[in-house]
């Protein structure tokens, strides 16, 4: 039996509140995984060059204002697949070692799909608006590109705990 199973024995047998602080550690720790995937994408996918020449188009559709001082479309592109493959990335790995969870994934995958995109939604629009105060403040562009995805990262960690405690609460059925 590896450690990882050794310690979430250990805290099922201690009670449901240290169970839920142990998947909140095993969560920070996806995360972080879950973050570094997403910034390794922030900072490599704006240097293909057809998406570096996006930057220089404006982006505007419904809220979403993605001005070319913000990075335009490149910056639109770019942002959002890092958050996406980010989340998919997240959603495994938590699933099945922070939750321990059986859940049907054809169940659980399209809620979180759907609370997935309204986080992201959220994010696209708070991103570029973040980045740009940040700009206005005399920040370099990558810096104040990075803080704003780490203050829209921190909103989204924050909300994906519940969510998943909720969508993962049942547990895999021992072999």
């Amino acid at each position: 039996m590896g450690k990882l199973k050794q310690i979430d024995n250990m805290a099922e047998q201690k009670g449901s509140v240290l169970v839920t602080i142990w998947q909140f550690v095993k969560f920070i720790v996806v995360s972080l995984l879950a973050m570094i995937v997403q910034f390794v994408l922030l900072n490599t996918l704006n240097l293909i060059p057809a998406i570096k020449a996006l930057e220089t188009q404006e982006f505007n559709w419904l809220f979403f204002t993605y001005p070319v001082a913000v990075g335009g479309l490149g910056y639109f592109i770019v942002s959002n697949v890092a958050n996406i493959v980010a989340q998919i990335v997240a959603f495994f790995v938590n699933k099945e070692k922070t939750f321990n969870s059986g859940a049907n994934v054809a169940v659980a995958l399209p809620i979180y799909i759907v609370f997935t995109i309204g986080l992201i939604v959220f994010s696209a629009w708070l991103n570029p608006t973040l980045k740009d105060v940040f700009v206005g403040w005399n920040l370099n562009e990558d810096l104040a590109k990075n803080i704003a995805t780490m203050i829209c990262s921190a909103v989204q960690f924050f909300l994906y705990f519940p969510v998943d405690k909720i969508l993962f609460h049942k547990k895999k059925e021992e072999k």
